[in-house]
């Protein structure tokens, strides 16, 4: 059992650990990497089986989704680790020479990361890279709602790890509460935003930056001008993937009338392409991880018309994936995240109706467009703001080591990934140096003449 007096303890023995300098030398840095990885290579299988026991996640979509892409990030910290980590030298005015400066990346400490149960493992490893490669020490705190992966990790990480270095946390919220009334130098936060404002509050107590991957209500806009059949696959493939449960999964549909019937039909096709017809017995179909958010989902299929899907089963938590036509904006469905396998259906006449809409509602974290109209495109690009925006595609923009990945006000702060990941648990220090062999004067007392001799030379 997890207690104040003990979360006191890791911290304590962590900072004592830290202060070793030993996490900052970039040969352990990239050895810890390395047992990371290896980790996730023996573990593979009971990773696996964590993750269809919590959300009857399909094989295919546990190693891409969470394993293949952990082990895509460490790879890729390695190789630019040493590039990250090296002092970038920058100019200084001439009037200041023969002083030099550079920036210095520097470990924060402490870091606290917190996860999330809909990719329960990816979403406490990948931020888990950052840290090691920045040269922090790290607790984790895995989501309680995925138990069996908590479980797993809380198991696996002591086994490769000191717990001076990286520990596990597990519990409910008691345990993050008391979590989050200690002092860390950095909290990295996936969750809803409701979530991540009552986390924001807890680190203003003690000053502590904080990373928050939120979410939203991402919105698809599809135009008149795209291939109808791969628009379909992507957007279903996106939209029901661990059944909706996505924080960057296309939230709703926004569709051109001229092409609304067309695309209605391919999206339905494609659907039983994937499913079958019936989705409950499909192996590669997941499940809603609980019977608080199942029954938060079914409530939202009281909205517009069901197209396809809509069957339900509470005792496997099941939900078809479905989707609804005749929506509109100002329907229960449409007024918070999804979350869920579910995708409404709002048409648009002209683009402008379509981005004023968006531009109402809380920048999400991720848009996507269906266009190859290349001047619609730059217009999505100019007049909207979102955490992230894909064109002709979905999802897989998270799955780009070299493309930061966060959200923006309501959908989140700061970003992670690739390099981003290493500055986000990294302190960019500015430092100045200057030999003794000339020293100038002019700048010291007593000032009187030398105002004017400044003002010259400084172009004042």
């Amino acid at each position: 059992m997890i207690n104040e007096y003990s979360i006191r303890e890791i911290i304590k023995q962590q900072r004592e650990y830290f202060a070793t300098n030993q996490t900052k030398e970039i040969d352990f840095r990239r050895q810890q990497l390395v047992i990371l990885k290896q980790l996730i290579i023996d573990y593979e299988t009971a990773i696996i089986q964590a993750l269809q026991a919590d959300l009857h996640k399909p094989e295919l979509e546990a190693v891409t989704g969470e394993i293949i892409l952990a082990i895509k990030e460490i790879e890729f910290a390695i190789k630019n680790l040493k590039k990250w980590t090296k002092p970038k030298k920058v100019g200084v005015p001439w009037q200041l020479l023969p002083a030099s400066a550079k920036i210095q990346p520097e470990p924060l400490g402490i870091v606290l990361i917190i996860g999330a149960w809909n990719y329960p493992f990816q979403l406490v490893i990948v931020p888990l890279i950052g840290a090691i490669a920045a040269g922090n020490c790290a607790i984790l705190k895995p989501s309680e709602i995925a138990t069996h992966t908590s479980k797993l990790i809380a198991e696996l990480i002591p086994k490769y790890f000191p717990e001076e270095y990286i520990a596990v946390v597990e519990g409910g919220i008691e345990t993050s509460q008391k979590l989050l009334t200690e002092k860390f130098d950095h909290i990295f936060f996936t969750g809803s935003t409701h979530v991540g404002k009552i986390i924001m509050v807890a680190a203003a107590k003690n000053l502590t930056p904080v990373t928050l991957e939120l979410g939203g209500k991402n919105p698809c806009i599809v135009d008149v001008d795209i291939h109808l059949e791969h628009t379909a696959r992507r957007i279903i493939w996106g939209k029901f993937i661990n059944a909706g449960q996505t924080c960057i999964a296309p939230n709703y549909i926004l569709v051109n009338q001229k092409i609304k019937d067309k695309l209605l039909v391919n999206l339905e096709k494609c659907l039983k392409e994937f499913y079958g017809d019936h989705p409950e017995t499909s192996p590669d179909y997941a499940r809603i991880i609980n019977q608080t958010n199942f029954e938060r989902l079914v409530n939202l299929l009281q909205d517009g018309e069901i197209l396809i899907g809509g069957e339900t089963k509470a005792s496997e938590l099941y939900i078809a994936p479905t989707i609804i036509n005749n929506v509109s904006f100002t329907d229960p469905i449409m007024q918070e995240e999804i979350f869920g396998p579910i995708l409404p259906i709002i048409e648009y006449t002209g683009i402008e109706e379509a981005i004023t809409w968006i531009n109402s509602q809380p920048k999400p974290l991720t848009l996507y467009l269906f266009s190859q109209n290349k001047n619609l495109q730059q217009k999505i690009l100019q007049t909207t703001s979102s955490g992230a925006v894909c064109l002709n595609e979905t999802v897989i923009h998270c799955s780009v080591p070299s493309l930061p990945f966060g959200g923006v006000g309501n959908s989140g702060i700061g970003s992670y990934h690739g390099k981003a990941s290493f500055d986000t648990f990294s302190h960019y220090k500015s430092v100045l140096k200057n030999p003794f062999w000339l020293d100038i004067k002019l700048r010291y007392a007593p000032y009187k003449g030398k105002l004017s001799i400044l003002k010259q030379l400084l172009k004042f």
